[in-house]
């Protein structure tokens, strides 16, 4: 198949690969994006198997919490001008209330809020203030304590990144602190156990490929994949991640020393994984010249 100018540009900026090595993945791998960011991994081409992170949505991230429970909810805006301004922030926190009652995105959004379902509420408040607004995702949490945490708070309870870490155990402070990690961090599970298969298998394959091009024995290899695989669970899971506040242990050692277990967590970011939408001026100019 034919690869695009277009599928090049987003492979480079996905992973850095010089245009010419872009294409050639590209070419490999039958114009497959992900399979031809695996390959350059393989190549030594690629720093990471992360596409572009570029988030297009403004918003705020509002987090709850009632006893053993917490829940984060996502409410998107056009511009970070409306996530300022007070009756948005005032409607966000009364969505993320009642969020604590229902169990699920299309509960939420058809739950009552002052004789008007959620989504109305929305629907009437992108009249009022004349942008389009959504509620984008709900995430709940359960646990012996939970703690939340806001960073870049725009006010209280609600910003940029909010955080919901469940415990068992007594010191909330120490919960905070991992609140804190995770959102600096941003890990992608508890443990192993809570990771995906499919992800680990897939990282796995891309390790066996990159410690064959090296041309070693294949005992060797082995414990090159292993020593990999290791570091891997490391740098994405929360209890064998370096705790920031004390690099020396893991926040799973660190939370054995403060007498606490962490059961869960939730991380959401305004945004995350939207795709920006970047218009090319010249072409629209000339479009609409030969409309």
């Amino acid at each position: 198949m034919a690869i695009t100018a277009q599928q090049v540009k987003e492979l480079r900026e996905s992973t850095g690969a010089g245009m010419m090595d872009a294409k050639k993945a590209l070419t490999e791998t039958g114009g497959d994006m992900d399979a031809a960011v695996d390959w350059l991994r393989t190549k030594g081409l690629a720093k990471a198997a992360k596409k572009s992170g570029r988030t297009a949505a403004e918003g705020l991230v509002a987090v709850a919490v009632e006893g053993g429970t917490g829940v984060a909810v996502e409410v998107n805006s056009e511009t970070d001008f409306v996530a300022k301004n007070a009756d948005f922030q005032e409607m966000v926190r009364g969505i993320a209330a009642k969020a604590l009652t229902v169990s699920s995105l299309e509960e939420l959004l058809a739950a009552d809020m002052g004789g008007k379902t959620v989504q109305d509420v929305v629907t009437d408040k992108i009249a009022t203030i004349g942008e389009n607004m959504t509620v984008r995702r709900m995430a709940k949490l359960t646990g012996g304590k939970v703690v939340s945490y806001v960073h870049n708070a725009a006010t209280e309870g609600m910003g940029k990144i909010g955080v919901l870490v469940a415990i068992d155990g007594a010191d909330e402070t120490f919960a905070r602190q991992v609140a804190m990690h995770i959102a600096a961090v941003n890990p992608a599970a508890l443990d192993e156990s809570d990771l995906d298969p499919a992800v680990v298998e897939k990282e796995r394959q891309v390790q066996i490929d990159i410690a064959r091009e090296s041309g070693k024995p294949e005992q060797v290899i082995e414990k090159m994949i292993e020593g990999r695989m290791k570091k891997f669970m490391a740098e994405v899971t929360l209890l064998n991640q370096a705790f920031v506040v004390n690099p020396d242990v893991t926040v799973g050692q660190a939370a054995t020393e403060a007498g606490v277990t962490v059961t869960g967590f939730v991380r959401l970011e305004v945004g995350e994984g939207i795709e920006v939408q970047k218009e090319d001026f010249a072409a629209e100019v000339a479009k609409v010249s030969q409309g």
